[in-house]
């Protein structure tokens, strides 16, 4: 079995399915219902229109995610490259339990195969890191898995140059990843420098920043149980009614210019160098039509300049 892995270098599109978006009602991390019918035939409809590279978590709906996107490309496994990752379990309560532990790695990675109905990983990652265990003994597992041929490629998800360093120690990453979107850019820096000397690819996941930038979460928006910003500390307790505000000022710049919103999201993001592929979580068919349009789509430095002044930032 061949890897992958060189859709990153030289895929159709920068853009990569965000496997959050079809967790449905298995909750975890997941932003609401959606069937197992539509979810499959929203991850072909991508995949008819060129995207080949689909990432996904156990956590993404208590491993729902991972099931949809195994019985959805079961058939087509050469022609995709699957991402997936290890360190955000959960309790048999359900508690979410943040640990890179080597025995639960072992066993994320086992499940994961299992649920994607696949012999192997494109690229495994690392989702965060875990100051309780050294990421070297993390990363030999995940070396051995590679020996094994369960993954072809290991990564790091929002990591610090610390760990990258540690974790090269054992074996060669291969990709980060790290948040990344207009009101979220602190996170990005030592990723892209990582990447940039060690010349290995850069995605960035939160494009849409939980949807606020697209202009469909409002503060008067309510959210299904299975829908994580409806209890999710990170959200409830975010600075998020702040971005709102800011949003509907850039709302009026991109509207005067006739731009939407999802080319500005995904444009702002394709603009920073060095930064491959971007994730995007997608809920319809027109979303994901959306979302490749925006890619091809550049937006002049004049609009981006108008924000700034509208909302009286630097030019940075």
């Amino acid at each position: 079995m061949h890897s992958n892995i060189e859709y990153f270098k030289s895929t159709y599109t920068p853009l990569c399915f965000g496997g959050a978006s079809i967790s449905g009602e298995g909750a975890g991390y997941g932003f609401g219902d959606i069937t197992e019918s539509d979810a499959i035939s929203l991850l072909h409809y991508a995949y008819d229109r060129g995207v080949k590279i689909f990432d996904t978590a156990p956590i993404y709906g208590f491993r729902e995610s991972e099931k949809r996107i195994g019985k959805a490309f079961k058939d087509k496994r050469e022609n995709i490259c699957l991402i997936s990752k290890c360190g955000v379990s959960w309790h048999d309560n359900m508690r979410v339990n943040m640990t890179n532990d080597p025995k639960t790695t072992r066993k994320m990675l086992e499940q994961s195969l299992k649920d994607l109905q696949s012999d192997y990983i494109d690229l495994y990652m690392v989702h965060w890191p875990d100051e309780n265990v050294d990421i070297r003994h993390t990363v030999e597992v995940l070396a051995k898995a590679k020996i094994e041929g369960k993954i072809k490629h290991i990564g790091l998800c929002n990591t610090n140059e610390d760990e990258f360093l540690k974790a090269s120690e054992v074996d060669k990453i291969e990709c980060l990843q790290s948040q990344f979107n207009y009101f979220e850019r602190a996170e990005i820096d030592d990723g892209l420098k990582l990447a940039h000397e060690n010349n290995i690819p850069f995605m960035s996941w939160g494009t849409f920043e939980k949807g606020i930038l697209t202009g469909r979460v409002t503060k008067d928006r309510t959210f299904a149980k299975s829908d994580c910003r409806s209890w999710a500390p990170w959200w409830v307790k975010s600075n998020k009614d702040e971005k709102m505000e800011k949003f509907k000022f850039i709302k009026k710049v991109l509207d005067s210019h006739g731009i939407g919103p999802e080319n500005f999201a995904i444009q702002f993001n394709l603009r920073t160098k060095g930064l491959s592929h971007i994730l995007c979580g997608a809920r319809n068919h027109e979303q994901i039509d959306s979302c490749l349009k925006a890619t091809t789509s550049e937006i002049s430095d004049q609009v981006f300049m108008n924000i700034l002044e509208v909302l009286n930032e630097p030019n940075s």
